[in-house]
Formats: structure tokens, sequence, C-alpha cells
């Protein structure tokens, strides 16, 4: 199967938006599958965003089969010019275990290295996010706030793009400036 990957381009806005919000209603919940939906709206439409890093995967009808999102993310006011979030990513269900995601991440971090950034948080189960060189963030001094419950610390996690970039990055994760999850 011929698969390309693409920075978000106009005709995947929509098909893209379906895809992340079918994935997580069919894992999680129809309720969490359109609260990410919400957040993927609301992170384009903010200073956060980086269309470069809304990264699609096609196949060879040009249909959306994957989709990872890095954005701009600041802990405590700080260091937004260094630090990323990758929220969501989603494969079709059909599709999952054939290295999507993992394709996708991979390009997204050399971009992401290339742009400059120097680290990515994630928040999720950590067997997806290990393989590709994350690790607990409480282990570089990042750990979740108040209103971030997490079923265990494993699961906020962080990579250097950069060897000791974590070094200089540390405090209380906080997502409150997105409105969606203040809601959900």
């Amino acid at each position: 199967m011929k698969r390309a990957i693409y920075a978000m381009r106009s005709q995947y806005l929509l098909p893209s938006l379906d895809l992340v919000e079918d994935v997580f209603t069919k894992w999680e919940s129809p309720k969490e599958g359109k609260i990410v939906r919400q957040l993927v709206e609301e992170i384009r439409a903010k200073k956060y965003y980086l269309p470069e890093l809304e990264l699609v995967m096609v196949n060879e009808n040009d249909e959306v089969i994957g989709y990872a999102m890095f954005s701009r993310f600041h802990i405590e006011g700080r260091f937004e010019e260094e630090l990323l979030i990758l929220t969501p990513v989603a494969v079709k269900a059909e599709l999952q275990r054939q290295h999507i995601s993992k394709d996708m991440l991979e390009y997204g971090f050399e971009k992401a290295k290339k742009m400059g950034f120097k680290a990515i948080i994630v928040e999720g189960d950590p067997k997806n996010y290990t393989p590709r060189g994350f690790m607990p963030s409480y282990k570089f001094g990042i750990t979740g706030g108040p209103n971030i419950h997490l079923p265990s610390p494993e699961c906020l996690m962080v990579k250097e793009l950069e060897s000791g970039a974590l070094d200089q990055i540390s405090g209380l994760i906080d997502y409150s400036f997105y409105e969606t999850l203040r809601e959900g």
C-alpha cells in the first residue's frame, strides 16, 4: 500500500477531524471522540497551532488514514518556543499496528527539531510512546498539575529532541488554557 505524509493541506482539514472523532469514539467513547475533535479545532484557532506540524498520512486513494498534531506548549507560561505537545494521534482502526503512527511521529520529530524545538510532551499509554523515545516526565521535574488526572505518573511523558534540553525545562503541566478540556 502506497502512503504519503503531509503537513496539513486544506483538503484534509475535515477528513482529519472525522478520523480523529471516529478513532476516539471507537477506542474511548462518543463523548471522548467529540472532545478530541473539538480540541483539534480549538488548537487550530490558537496561537499554539503550527500547520507544518499537523500531519496526515494518506493512502493511494488520497484518504486520510493517520493523523498527528504537534503544537506549541508552555509550562507555567514558559518554554513556548522550545516545547511541543503531541495530541492527538489517531490511526484508522483497521490499519493500526502497521507503523502508520510510528512513521508520522518520526517525521514530526525530525521536522520539529529542524524548526528549533527542544522537547515534546505527550499524555498517553507508555507502551505506545516509550518505543519512540519518550520517558516519564516526572524524571525531569515536569509533573501534572492539580487538575491533571492520570491513571499513573508514567502516563505523562517527554522526549528530548536535543540532548540535555530538559535540563532547563521543568514545572507543572496545566491544560486550563484549552477551553475544550475545561468543559470536557
